[in-house]
């Protein structure tokens, strides 16, 4: 029982560090890609004993400014919701990492925080809490401009989450189970005896659906609704220091939440091509033996990578495309991706069906 304890304590501990120092070092990463994309030089002027470090300091100068900043609330506003909102987005964007398989096991140990048979439903069920924060941002600020922007963050949940949660039925029937882990088993079979049974292979629609209406809750550009600078502020302006800084920071994990969910449904999670338990296993019969920990380095390793990646690709989307207006995001949801989404659960069941 203890040994079960501690082992739960180290991989929280891991996972939530491993999490939340993607999502610091995103903040920087985000700024130096604008940059290169504006050809400018990026944030880089702060320094400690004068040692820049290509603008990594401005990581910790934004972190004390949050903390030294004056913590403004409305004096019309809900003090409680005010406080309350900031720490429910950001909560619930971090509960997600807990039912995320970053590793096979080692030693017998599942390396995963909480290996739960209905995994996918906790990761919706959190993900439609954290939006209840940003809607109680822009109400409790008493506000017409944050209510609004909190408006159209439950209006763009609503539109988005019904794509995203029929994106995934695809993959439940090839798979059969609502476990991320079970899920990330069955991508390391092998079709045609040499082609990963990821899940980008076997539902490639299901892939493009999911990641536009998971990207959209992230709430970036091109789908920035709820802040909307140029036309209503958004919810959080009435928020200051660390309040302002949670549902910031907030948006970053949400980054990386992203990130892990597509490597762990579509990117065959910590799989690696031909490699198994005791090493590579290479089409034709070719094996090359490895020690169990250096395979656990390996997948861990190779789950990280590919959580990078995308992490890079959602900072090049976000500052690729214009923001969309109000009505198209909207119409991009209803009439665009709840209808493929559909269509992609027909012909998947169709196909399954044939297939037995």
């Amino acid at each position: 029982m203890l040994i079960a304890v501690l082992a739960a304590l180290i991989k929280s501990i891991f996972i939530l560090t491993a999490g939340l120092v993607i999502a610091t070092v995103l903040t920087w990463a985000e700024r130096k890609e604008s940059a290169l994309m504006q050809d400018r030089i990026g944030a880089n002027r702060a320094s400690i004993l004068g040692i820049r470090a290509i603008g990594l300091i401005h990581i910790i100068a934004d972190a004390i400014k949050m903390m030294t900043k004056e913590d403004f609330i409305p004096p019309a506003g809900n003090k409680f919701l005010h406080g309350l909102a900031p720490v429910v987005t950001f909560f619930c964007s971090l509960a997600v990492l807990a039912v995320i398989p970053f590793g096979d096991n080692l030693f017998g140990i599942p390396l995963v925080v909480a290996n739960i048979d209905v995994g996918i439903l906790f990761v919706f069920a959190f993900g439609s809490i954290a939006i209840y924060g940003t809607v109680l941002g822009g109400w409790a600020s008493n506000n017409k401009l944050s209510l609004l922007g909190g408006m159209r963050a439950a209006a763009q949940l609503i539109s988005y989450e019904l794509a995203l949660g029929v994106s995934i039925i695809g993959l439940i029937m090839v798979y059969g189970t609502l476990s991320l882990s079970g899920i990330v088993v069955g991508q390391g079979e092998l079709l045609w005896g040499f082609l990963p049974k990821w899940g980008i292979f076997t539902q490639p629609l299901g892939f493009l659906l999911f990641f536009v209406a998971a990207y959209t809750e992230t709430k970036r550009d091109p789908f920035n609704m709820p802040e909307g600078e140029s036309e209503i502020v958004g919810f959080w302006t009435e928020y200051s220091s660390m309040k302002f800084g949670l549902f910031f920071f907030a948006e970053f994990v949400e980054v990386v939440v992203v990130a892990m969910l597509l490597t762990t449904l579509f990117f065959g999670g910590w799989q690696f091509p031909y490699l198994y338990a005791d090493g590579f296993i290479f089409p034709g019969g070719a094996t090359w033996n490895l020690p169990h920990l250096a395979v656990t380095i390996i997948q861990i390793s190779t789950f990280f990578i590919k959580v990078i990646f995308f992490c890079w690709l959602q900072l090049l989307i976000r500052w690729t495309y214009p923001r969309f207006r109000y009505d198209q995001v909207m119409r991009l949801g209803w009439k665009g991706l709840l209808p493929i989404s559909l269509a992609n659960v027909a012909i998947t069941a169709i196909v399954v069906l044939a297939l037995k």
